[in-house]
């Protein structure tokens, strides 16, 4: 009850446009037990950006995220109640999908006249399937969505077609999508993220644990897109674009984040931080040359990193770098992304560390193609790699991913696909490689994880955590039954029951 009333405090002269909701995925009893939530609940920055940017043109808006605050429903009830908005949207992923077409179902039954709006990756892969399938849905943004969703709200009902980027139904009943937006927007046009419609940011949000040295911490996009086509990563969004803040925004922004919220460190959730190169370098000497007592992290490919950035990074606070390692196994790698260099990879890390930042690898299991040899050859190649954390996701084949395709297309003759959208979280293991049993690759996962925690190295190394980021260990304490039951069995603890 004391969460729902900190969210309904945070809605203040609520408005009467659009509410924007962020589903929980599951049962809200089950929350409190989500391994994935007590290790990271990351803000909703696409719909904070959204909102900001409808706010900019007139539109009032509030935001409920769900996520962050389970048993929301009763909250949702209220404000449909007391505020009337003509529209509702929510963003979801794969595996949250379901649970807002339930509350898309809650609104209507509340407010019959409403338009329901759904928007993300998982619906703009599916596009008409979505409202073919599912009657309670009226529209669905493709793509971008801040534009899109502005001009939806502010045409009549019967002009709606114009709008690109939207699919809708005709009068007939029949879904057709009325084209990608020629025109994608300029990101230093954009403002801030509306952070305040968040219901107790920053405290209510959390990074990895072990990933950051300072509490507030927060998160922040600064460029949209990858020009890499990799076969596992989702492009039903921004496809290959490419689009980034200057260094100018991007050093106004965090300085907001500070001065605001008084933020301590800073996860950059880019694909590709480091892509442009002559960007990172002007941002890090504005900061060095006017401080802003913050750190951060980012993510970035190998091939994008030379010693002289990794050194401007590192004076500008830079404390740990992401890098996409996915497999050590270079002949699997090639058949699912560019430049599988594992040398290559070797070497960018040990320039990482020599400039004294922290290294957290990315990897996946269950790739197609994948073998138990695979996966020890994976494993010899990261445990011979001097990273400080690494993370090791179930392969899903989302919607939108080239690798989706393929395995449609090619049945089981590249393993099996058990296409549950509720659990296509990469905590569970949807897809089984041809070749490999199901009970053998949890088995195998287990092994990954428990055989990297008890080298002594590594062991080590979260001790050190104690003094760097003395906050991962209040909450890695206050959550020590929750990791016992992961590690040992390795599942979702909050799925929907």
């Amino acid at each position: 009850m004391h969460e729902n009333t900190s969210v309904a405090s945070n809605l203040k002269q609520a408005g009467k446009s659009i509410l924007l909701v962020h589903p929980l995925g599951y049962s809200a009893k089950s929350a409190g037990q989500d391994i994935s939530r007590i290790a990271n609940i990351m803000p909703p920055l696409g719909l904070a950006s959204i909102s900001a940017y409808l706010t900019s043109h007139g539109h009032e808006n509030d935001i409920i995220d769900c996520y962050a605050h389970p048993d929301s429903d009763d909250l949702i009830v209220a404000y449909l109640q007391e505020n009337h908005p003509a529209f509702i949207g929510f963003s979801c992923t794969t595996s949250s999908f379901f649970d807002g077409e339930r509350l898309a179902g809650l609104a209507k039954s509340i407010l019959p006249q409403i338009r329901v709006v759904f928007g993300g990756v998982h619906v703009s892969a599916m596009q008409e399937q979505v409202l073919d399938v599912y009657p309670g849905i009226d529209y669905v943004v493709v793509g971008e969505g801040e534009e899109t969703l502005r001009e939806l709200l502010a045409t009549p009902e019967d002009q709606r077609r114009n709008v690109a980027g939207l699919v809708l139904r005709d009068a007939d009943g029949k879904a057709f999508f009325t084209g990608r937006r020629k025109e994608l927007l300029d990101l230093d046009t954009l403002p801030f993220p509306d952070y305040a419609k968040l219901a107790g940011y920053p405290e209510a949000y959390t990074l990895p644990i072990f990933n950051y040295p300072k509490a507030p911490n927060g998160s922040c996009l600064s460029s949209r897109g990858c020009p890499y086509a990799c076969s596992y990563c989702d492009r039903s969004v921004f496809k290959r674009s490419f689009r980034y803040n200057s260094a100018d925004y991007l050093y106004r922004h965090l300085r907001y984040l500070r001065e605001t919220y008084d933020i301590r460190h800073l996860n950059f959730y880019d694909d590709q931080f480091t892509f442009n190169r002559q960007r990172v370098v002007d941002f890090c000497r504005k900061v060095i040359a006017e401080p802003l007592g913050m750190t951060f992290n980012c993510a970035a490919r190998a091939e994008h990193l030379d010693f002289e950035l990794l050194e401007l990074m590192k004076s500008a606070g830079c404390w740990m770098i992401s890098l996409g390692i996915e497999t050590g196994d270079e002949e699997l790698l090639a058949a699912h992304r560019q430049n599988p260099d594992l040398e290559m990879m070797r070497e960018k890390i040990a320039l990482i560390k020599k400039a004294g930042i922290r290294v957290k690898g990315l990897l996946m299991m269950g790739l197609p193609g994948e073998t138990e040899a695979s996966i020890r050859k994976s494993q010899k190649y990261v445990y011979s790699l001097p990273i400080d954390d690494f993370n090791l996701a179930k392969f899903t084949p989302f919607p939108g991913s080239p690798v989706y395709r393929q395995i449609k297309e090619g049945g089981k003759s590249m393993g099996t696909f058990n296409e549950d959208w509720e659990k296509m979280d990469c905590m569970q293991f949807q897809f089984i490689p041809k070749g490999i049993e199901s009970a053998r690759m949890e088995e195998l996962f287990i092994d990954f994880y428990r055989s990297h925690f008890q080298r002594p190295r590594v062991m080590w190394s979260y001790v050190t955590m104690l003094w760097k980021s003395p906050d991962s260990w209040l909450r890695f304490l206050r959550n020590l039954p929750s990791f016992i039951r992961f590690t040992s069995t390795n599942k979702r603890i909050g799925t929907k029951e």
